[in-house]
């Protein structure tokens, strides 16, 4: 009998463990001022990251690798390294792009996706992440980490991202993971590997 007992414990606490549980009022305005005192001192990021593209066609996810530079106030660099050479840079309101050595620019301000995946990005470096009246915002705790998920209240943007959700670590609030959910429930998942903060960034490395 204690044997069964102590299987049944298993399988709740292991089923417990899994749930994604809501934040209270308290847990949300402690986490907001832990996000904004890590982002207050960093000044620069430098991070390896895996990308994995899944479509429901496919038995097997996409995956992509690289690097991802941030450096204080808004330039942000993903430079894509295998299995291909891809660079998209954000910066001044301009999107540059090098693909394998074709280079284009985009007006970031003219693309209303463009532009809120970019804000996502540095704002929740900035800690000005949770300041936005375009998204529906929930807070979740899961497995260990914190979870914020971005639903777009725009419907045209809602066309192309059902939901953009960022995992934080508990311990000092900064990014591990950023998942951008389609509306057909294919998504793209992006972790965060080998973090560096305010390292030397040279200005020239957000060159396209």
């Amino acid at each position: 009998m204690r044997k069964y007992l102590f299987i049944l414990v298993l399988v709740c606490s292991s089923v417990l463990f899994g749930q994604e549980v809501t934040m209270n009022a308290s847990e949300i305005i402690a986490f907001k001022k832990q996000v904004q005192t890590t982002a207050s001192a960093t000044k620069t990021i430098t991070s390896d990251f895996v990308q994995y593209k899944h479509l429901d066609f496919l038995d097997n996810d996409i995956e992509t690798s690289g690097k991802l530079v941030f450096k204080s106030p808004d330039l942000v660099k993903w430079e894509y390294t295998n299995p291909y050479q891809y660079t998209v840079v954000f910066k001044e309101d301009q999107l540059l792009i090098n693909d394998g050595g074709t280079k284009s620019n985009v007006d970031i301000g003219s693309s209303k996706l463009f532009k809120k995946l970019s804000e996502l990005i540095v704002n929740s470096v900035k800690g000005t992440l949770f300041d936005t009246a375009d998204f529906d915002v929930s807070y979740l705790k899961t497995n260990g980490e914190n979870k914020v998920i971005f639903t777009p209240k725009d419907k045209k943007m809602a066309g192309y991202i059902a939901s953009f959700e960022l995992l934080f670590t508990k311990e000092d609030a900064t990014v591990t993971e950023v998942k951008m959910v389609e509306p057909s429930e294919d998504f793209t998942r992006i972790v965060f590997t080998n973090r560096i903060v305010n390292s030397n960034v040279n200005d020239a490395v957000f060159t396209n």
